[in-house]
């Protein structure tokens, strides 16, 4: 199943893109994409729910605003350096664990609105990622059970400011977290679509250039060890979202390291997950 979000901004309403690419509108079932929604086995019961309601969904135009397809995740945990490749190019060694840091959960933004250069940037990038969302309440999960509790999957822009990240005496948070610097979808795929995660193509252009393409079988730490790692750490909760990394083909690896600038179009997607477009504006 593929869970969609769509409507303007402060208004938006959770839908399903069916098999044959219509979207339709499923407000009626009477719940978000949420924490207490996926808490609740909530995606089971919206399965259940539509063998008598889809018939009876009204079906949504092709010009209305998707929008991130969950709301207010608790958190989002990203992973750093997690593909061999763009360890690489980042001049970094291949880290023993995997590298945690976060992104501010108001960064989030729909797949296809504008990412704003924030106020005195000059080195904002890209970053194409494979981002998993978690089913149930994880603590202290062994790497044989991780599956378990997973709900699905979601293309994510880990759109990164490097002098923020970088230069600024701080944590990798500070580079990340900007307004508009996750957007996520198109849609949700729920993990049974998906038969192997650790083997997916993902690619990014930026005005049509191709950037990054690679696949999900050059992670360091795969799915499994990367939701089992973080729970030792702390709890994942319902919704919460995790970032995998991004393979090699970012702007800081590039020579001379190019950025992101006003009037830009970045275009990017993931084998299974669909794709998603970015026009990049400066901050006003």
């Amino acid at each position: 199943m593929k869970l969609i979000r769509f409507g303007n901004i402060d208004n938006e309403k959770p839908g399903i893109q069916l098999e044959n690419g219509n979207r339709i509108d499923v407000s009626a079932f009477g719940e978000d994409y949420d924490e207490n929604f996926f808490k609740n086995n909530g995606i089971q019961r919206l399965r259940d729910w539509l063998k008598s309601h889809k018939d009876v969904c009204p079906t949504l135009t092709d010009d209305i605003r998707l929008a991130p397809p969950i709301n207010k995740p608790s958190k989002i945990v990203c992973v750093g350096l997690n593909y061999a490749k763009h360890a690489a190019e980042s001049g970094m060694e291949i880290p023993k664990e995997p590298v945690l840091f976060f992104k501010a959960p108001s960064a989030i933004v729909g797949p296809f609105d504008d990412i704003i250069i924030p106020k005195g940037s000059t080195k904002t990038d890209w970053e194409v990622e494979l981002a998993v969302v978690i089913g149930k309440k994880a603590s202290y999960v062994d790497e044989k059970d991780a599956m378990d509790y997973v709900a699905g999957y979601v293309l994510h822009n880990d759109v990164s400011e490097r002098e923020f990240q970088i230069e600024r005496s701080g944590q990798w948070v500070k580079g990340k977290s900007c307004d508009t610097f996750a957007p996520i979808g198109p849609c949700l795929v729920t993990k049974e679509e998906i038969k192997d995660p650790n083997n997916l193509n993902l690619w990014l252009k930026v005005n049509g250039e191709m950037m990054q393409n690679s696949s999900t079988s050059d992670f360091i730490f795969n799915i499994e060890t990367v939701v089992s790692y973080i729970s030792q750490f702390m709890t994942l909760l319902p919704g919460d979202i995790i970032s995998t990394g991004t393979p090699f083909g970012v702007g800081l690896g590039l020579n001379p390291p190019t950025y992101l600038k006003p009037g830009d179009v970045v275009e990017l997607g993931i084998e299974g997950l669909g794709s998603a477009k970015q026009h990049v504006k400066a901050y006003r």
